[in-house]
């Protein structure tokens, strides 16, 4: 995964509580078990008029010229939740989305986001307010979002953010305590040999 250190990015505002995974990416749009090919799918009740021809829904803030690059999504309460689905991370990441701010997430998808390479970052009706539509830098090692001379806040705990800076999943976070895990085998292979019989 790509680490995430710094993000500037103009904030699509969908201020809309309690959008689900089936509303991301619908369970018709997932074609395969892959992380890709799911981007066309993402938000396709809302960003397409007719979604079998594709029409685009001019009024669907994703649409709209201004957050044609967007890569910061501000939400309102309860983002993600229904379903567990990761494609709907998937398809938020292969769209461009590095960053989701929102009242709150479901915390099956907040974990998703963390081991895809996205930071979900947990604000205030106020902070929301005061970034959406505008162009924002997130500094995940300073935990900021900086919008000119006002500077937000945001707490994320410290294995999240290891995983994001470093742009680590959780095998590879795992893998980061190899030499310790060999030590512990050897140890273990040396008070009870007869585990390690073949």
């Amino acid at each position: 995964m790509k680490p995430f250190t710094t993000l500037t990015s103009v904030v699509a505002p969908l201020s809309v509580d309690n959008v689900d995974t089936d509303t991301i990416i619908p369970s018709r749009e997932m074609k395969s078990t892959g992380r890709t090919g799911l981007a066309d799918g993402l938000f396709a009740p809302w960003r397409y008029t007719h979604a079998a021809a594709r029409t685009p829904n001019p009024d669907f803030v994703l649409n709209r010229p201004e957050y044609a690059n967007a890569e910061i999504l501000a939400a309102g309460c309860n983002f993600g939740c229904g379903s567990s689905r990761e494609h709907a991370v998937w398809a938020l990441a292969e769209w461009g989305i590095r960053a989701i701010v929102a009242e709150s997430f479901a915390p099956i998808f907040y974990q998703n986001c963390i081991r895809n390479g996205i930071l979900p970052i947990v604000a205030n009706n106020h902070a929301l307010a005061h970034m959406a539509g505008a162009e924002v830098t997130i500094d995940l090692a300073r935990q900021v979002i900086v919008r000119g001379a006002t500077e937000i806040a945001f707490q994320i705990g410290e294995e999240a953010k290891t995983m994001l800076l470093e742009g680590l999943d959780a095998i590879d976070l795992t893998l980061k305590s190899r030499a310790d895990i060999d030590a512990r085998t050897q140890r273990d292979r040396q008070a009870r040999p007869w585990v390690y019989l073949s």
